[in-house]
């Protein structure tokens, strides 16, 4: 049975891993809390059908907020141990976590990272024309190897490819029944607890470059527009492609922008060449040469001044509900 205090410590946690990156910022996530463990489960009322047909989208969003309840767990001292997918009879319970009086922390999240939970960003500007140092890239394909998935750099052979499928994926997107309405519904408002406000949104979407989803219009101006940036798009992907994949590159999104944080840069994930099928697929055979399968593109660099706000969160107690048994 949890006691006072790792009830206290479990509902802490759960708030800064609503806290994740998620497709709209739909934050598609349930938390319930049983006798001695917490279950993460999808909400499928938030699933957003037309922009993400397979549920990739909606999965890798739950697996970044389990990277985020893990590092948050650590940096309350907390031994945690996940259990994925542990129920084949109910394919939206995606994790159990148990937690534990002894044994080690999880040695595959960083203590440092909890504090740049409240400060990372989905930041959709354009970013300095300063490149990413090779360094610190090895550093986030080593942050995504430590959590299960596959991080590959972009090189400038392969850019265009990448800017391409992201271009075609919109077009195809936009001719869908539905798609601009749901895309409407989850962008551009002034208020509410989820989807993408227009404080966090270019003014214009063609000014902030090619690889943008194109929300409805925010108040975000660019200072240099016909500028290129610096930004390093990078590839996450796994060995297979089924929930249990989707779920391990949600939560290397999460290791990933963690540790972007931490070194000084901004990131922000993009997922339309993933929800067509024709885009994901050549982005696999052109730029990964068939060798494993893409869940995300990220693109990652040096932000531009000025702080952006945070992303509306629904309260914890909308999320998380307590169970006797």
């Amino acid at each position: 049975m949890l006691d006072t205090r790792d009830a206290a410590t479990v509902r802490a946690a759960v708030g800064l891993a609503c806290m994740a990156p998620s497709v709209h910022n739909s934050q598609p996530w349930r938390w319930l809390v049983g006798p001695a463990s917490l279950h993460l489960h999808a909400d499928l009322g938030r699933w957003l059908q037309v922009t993400d047909p397979d549920g990739r989208d909606l999965v890798m969003s739950c697996g970044a907020a389990l990277h985020h309840l893990r590092v948050a767990l650590v940096a309350a001292g907390r031994h945690a141990v996940v259990h994925r997918l542990p129920n084949p009879a109910d394919g939206d319970h995606l994790a159990a976590v148990e937690l534990r009086a002894d044994g080690r922390p999880d040695t595959e999240t960083d203590i440092g990272l909890a504090s740049a939970i409240p400060v990372r960003r989905s930041d959709r500007r354009r970013f300095s024309t300063w490149p990413v140092p090779p360094a610190f890239l090895d550093e986030l394909v080593a942050a995504a190897a430590a959590n299960g998935a596959r991080l590959t750099p972009v090189e400038p052979a392969d850019h265009a490819a990448v800017l391409r499928a992201i271009r075609d994926a919109g077009l195809a997107q936009e001719s869908l029944p539905g798609y601009s309405t749901e895309l409407a519904m989850w962008s551009g408002g002034l208020v509410g607890p989820d989807g993408v406000p227009a404080a966090n949104l270019p003014a214009d979407p063609g000014a902030a470059g090619p690889a943008v989803r194109h929300f409805t219009p925010g108040v975000l101006e660019e200072r240099y527009p016909d500028v290129d940036d610096g930004a390093q798009l990078l590839i996450i992907a796994t060995s297979s492609d089924d929930p249990l994949s989707w779920l391990r590159a949600g939560e290397a999104l999460s290791a990933v922008s963690l540790r972007a944080v931490v070194q000084g840069l901004a990131s922000c994930p993009l997922s339309t060449p993933m929800e067509v099928t024709r885009t994901r697929l050549a982005l696999r055979d052109d730029v990964l040469g068939g060798t494993s399968v893409p869940q995300l593109v990220l693109r990652v660099g040096w932000p531009p001044s000025g702080e952006l706000p945070r992303t509306p969160r629904r309260p914890v107690s909308d999320v998380l509900t307590t169970v006797e048994d």
